[in-house]
């Protein structure tokens, strides 16, 4: 019997072995490549010369050694997704998107990680670039009360330090910076009019940030158009290029799963909208430095709700009471914060 066998009776037990000796016979010329599948699912597997597609609406790919099962829309019998071999497939359809028998977890397709390159913001330790900054803001920050900001600096240009608020800043002897009791050191709060190299140093920073806008913005052939009309309530996002042509809302609690080299992009062109006390939950590894939202519209977290990754936001950016997060807000307008803890990723 061949070795292959019981892992497809495994993770296909609904085949006939009419259906699985097909498989089997075809699997020797299967290599794991990278396809399409359709119904909201990601690019999991093309068939091709041996590949064996079951499904009613379109061609399985090679998701793995073992062989694949898929279709636009269908796996064995019809409706539910696709189905890839070995964990290296996608389940798609109206549930979510989920890769693999475990979320995708641990399906590492590719060493240098999967999804597209990650959005470029310089240096941890430049204060030239937004990636040193935890929030960077051209209009202002508002803090209503309390809020601890933790991993990074706070920065404000072109408006001067009175478009801070709430942070009851204490200007260092240097005129360099201040500092705050809601920004844990050894992070620091800059401004356009404090004393050089700051201003030059916020200027390069500013269109660092834009520049990482424009990036994430522009960035073509997505891996997900409009996924459930914007409604991420529920589901689970593997690694990719995601767009919407419009709102995008989290009403319930949205995953996100992959390994600690996975990217993932998420482009809006409306508004980005977290309900209260809901969160974005990560698993398997994946990392908020590497998840980008790339937000048109007004990024609001509501009251008690989490979030992770980088919002660049050419709107504004408002996390409400004791909301918390894991990222960077990088907007080109204003951030409003409201007794929150930040940490940079």
């Amino acid at each position: 019997m061949s070795p292959i066998l019981p892992l497809l009776q495994r993770h296909a037990p609904g085949l006939s072995r009419l259906t699985l000796a097909l498989l089997i016979a075809g699997c020797g010329s299967v290599k794991p490549v990278v396809g399409t599948t359709h119904d909201g699912g990601p690019k999991d597997g093309a068939a091709g010369a041996g590949d064996v597609a079951t499904g009613g609406a379109g061609a399985g790919g090679g998701g793995g050694s073992a062989g694949a099962l898929g279709g636009a829309g269908g796996a064995s019998g019809g409706g539910a997704g696709s189905s890839g071999g070995m964990g290296g497939g996608v389940i798609g359809g109206d549930a979510g998107v989920l890769a693999g028998a475990d979320g995708g977890a641990h399906d590492a397709i590719d060493p240098a990680g999967r999804g597209p390159a990650v959005v470029t913001l310089g240096g941890t330790n430049n204060l030239a670039t937004a990636g040193s900054y935890v929030i960077l803001a051209k209009t202002g920050i508002t803090n209503a009360t309390g809020s601890i900001i933790t991993g990074g600096a706070l920065g404000v240009s072109p408006e001067k330090s009175t478009s801070i608020t709430g942070f009851a800043l204490i200007e260092d002897s240097t005129t360099v910076f201040a500092t705050s009791v809601s920004v844990a050191p050894p992070g620091k709060i800059y401004a356009s009019n404090y004393a050089i190299p700051t201003p030059t140093n916020l200027t390069t920073a500013i269109l660092s940030m834009q520049a990482a806008y424009t990036d994430a913005a522009g960035r073509a052939n997505p891996d997900f158009l409009d996924l459930a009309s914007g409604n991420l309530g529920g589901r689970t996002l593997v690694p990719g290029l995601y767009k919407w042509n419009g709102n995008v809302t989290v009403p319930n609690d949205v995953t996100i799963a992959g390994g600690a080299k996975d990217v993932w992009i998420f482009q809006v062109s409306g508004d980005v909208d977290v309900s209260a006390s809901k969160k974005v939950i990560l698993s398997g590894g994946a990392l908020a430095k590497n998840i980008f939202w790339q937000v048109a519209g007004q990024a609001t977290i509501h009251a008690n709700a989490h979030f992770e990754g980088i919002i660049l936001s050419k709107t504004g950016i408002t996390l409400q009471t004791t909301a918390s997060m894991n990222g960077r807000l990088l907007a080109q307008s204003l951030v409003a914060i409201d007794n929150n803890a930040i940490t940079a990723p």
